[in-house]
């Protein structure tokens, strides 16, 4: 008897459990990509003495990742379109194993940071993937509840990744928490062989004999990335006539990709050959639009704050690594436990609401950091860290469903592709922001961050980006509250 492979064939063998068998799936390999987006920023400063490189270098380990996520999530739909589930889910985590190995035993900064890119390669198709299956086989009035225990399973990743990569930094040195994501992906290959589905989204077979590629605007979209980042990195620099060169080459390319997604969204209404990698269509939703705008400038404080967080607590308040994985580790497990609350008040309550409450604490837990100083106690660090958790646990189950509720079913894999895209190339904006605006600020007080020892200025220099973040948590609250929107049929 041949194993159940299609999407009907394993919704019938397993019966009402198959749809949590999937989401449990999914879970592991998105648990894996994250841990890999995540875990690298508590080793950075350990590799920077390592491989004698300075802090804008070695932010290209975090950063690099983030702009090949951003640009391969676009590819998601086509993909599974192509492939199916388990074929593109099963690639995807052989590339980030790969990644890890490579990444783990090199002795080169340069293929260090390949084998991060790669990384980010296989995460950023990964990372839609989830929302589209809980928008495809939940009910409605489930996909809260789905989008909360998966949120509760994902964000295990970083909340548990960084303290144990702190204390594996402090000893086994930065290598070892490349190895972290080997477990993850072994365990994801074996599960997605059982239980994800070899069709393609709708439960249709995966056709080799659809749309092509949308090459051209693939190499746009990561021209633009690339163009946009280093010119905000030309620009700290202060080398204003490259900057201008890039940033101008930047805003061509996101001209000339929207241009051609308009193009291509008009001739595949008339039987075109390729479809766009991103439907202009999707934002004719007005939920859709305002929750892609949220999700850009969420990105930018999420990621930056995750970049930022771990080179404040060693080099501004010169704690060890494994001190900062201490620290962390309280606010993980309370975004955790706060995600699976938010997830059942996602079928329930507000989109707007929920989304503006996370936002406006999260903004309070950066503008916090001004109370600290070198002789703050630790659960006072602890507190706020906690508190910025909490704000993000209330975001993330509502905005994804929020916006995407009003989408046609057809839409769903590009709707969830498109608002990924928009919050991680909000998150490798933030990334770079975060290290131009922390190096500026240096300047200014008369500091750096190779100068041995903190001081008052470089906390000030610190607090000032955390005051940024704030301002763009604020920022985002006013798209936030333009979410509202019917609730789902059947929420309680």
């Amino acid at each position: 008897m041949t194993r159940p492979a299609t999407l009907l064939e394993l919704q019938a063998h397993y019966g009402a459990r198959y749809r949590w068998l999937l989401l449990l799936a999914v879970m592991v390999g998105s648990i894996a990509a994250i841990m890999s987006s995540t875990i690298i920023n508590v080793a950075v400063p350990d590799m920077s003495r390592h491989f004698a490189v300075g802090q804008e270098r070695a932010q290209w380990v975090a950063s690099g990742f983030m702009v090949a996520m951003t640009v391969s999530m676009l590819t998601t739909p086509w993909l599974l379109g192509r492939y199916g589930y388990r074929r593109t889910y099963a690639a995807t985590m052989w590339l980030l194993l790969a990644g890890g190995l490579v990444g783990g035993f090199s002795n080169d900064f340069s293929l260090v940071l390949a084998a991060r890119v790669a990384e980010g390669l296989a995460a950023g198709v990964v990372q839609p993937i989830p929302a589209i299956v809980i928008m495809r086989v939940f009910a409605p009035h489930e996909q809260g509840r789905a989008m909360g225990i998966f949120g509760m399973g994902s964000v295990m990743a970083p909340a548990l990744g960084p303290s144990l990569g702190g204390w594996l930094v402090d000893l086994l040195g930065w290598r070892s928490i490349f190895f972290m994501v080997v477990p993850f992906c072994l365990a994801s290959l074996l599960m997605s062989s059982r239980f994800v589905p070899v069709t393609a989204p709708g439960g249709v077979a995966a056709s080799a004999d659809g749309a092509g590629l949308d090459w051209p605007s693939l190499v746009l979209a990561s021209c633009g990335t690339l163009c946009f980042l280093n010119g905000l990195v030309q620009l700290h620099g202060g080398l204003g006539g490259e900057a201008a060169l890039l940033l101008a080459t930047a805003l061509a390319a996101l001209f000339l990709f929207v241009l051609r997604q308009r193009r291509l969204g008009m001739a595949m209404g008339r039987g075109g050959a390729n479809a766009p990698l991103m439907n202009q269509a999707l934002y004719a939703d007005h939920r859709f639009a305002m929750g892609s705008l949220v999700a850009f400038t969420y990105g930018m404080a999420l990621f930056g704050s995750t970049y930022l967080l771990p080179v404040y607590l060693q080099l501004g308040l010169e704690l060890s690594p494994s001190h900062v994985g201490t620290i962390l580790l309280p606010s993980g497990l309370a975004l955790a436990c706060t995600i699976a609350l938010a997830g059942r008040l996602a079928d329930r309550k507000p989109t707007h609401v929920l989304v503006s409450a996370g936002l406006a604490l999260l903004a309070l837990s950066f503008a916090l950091t001004l109370t600290v100083g070198l002789g703050s106690p630790l659960w006072q660090v602890v507190g706020f860290t906690m508190l910025g958790r909490i704000g993000l646990g209330f975001i993330l189950p509502s905005l994804n469903l929020g916006a995407m509720r009003g989408l046609p079913k057809d839409l769903i894999p590009q709707g969830a592709s498109a608002i990924n895209f928009a919050r991680m190339l909000g998150g490798a904006t933030g990334v770079s922001l975060c290290g131009i605006v922390l190096e500026w600020r240096l300047l200014a007080h008369g500091d750096a961050l190779v100068n041995a020892g903190s001081s008052a200025a470089r906390l000030a220099a610190f607090n000032e980006s955390f005051l940024m973040l704030a301002a763009l948590c604020l920022l985002a609250m006013l798209a936030a509250w333009q979410l509202r929107g019917p609730l789902p049929t059947g929420a309680g």
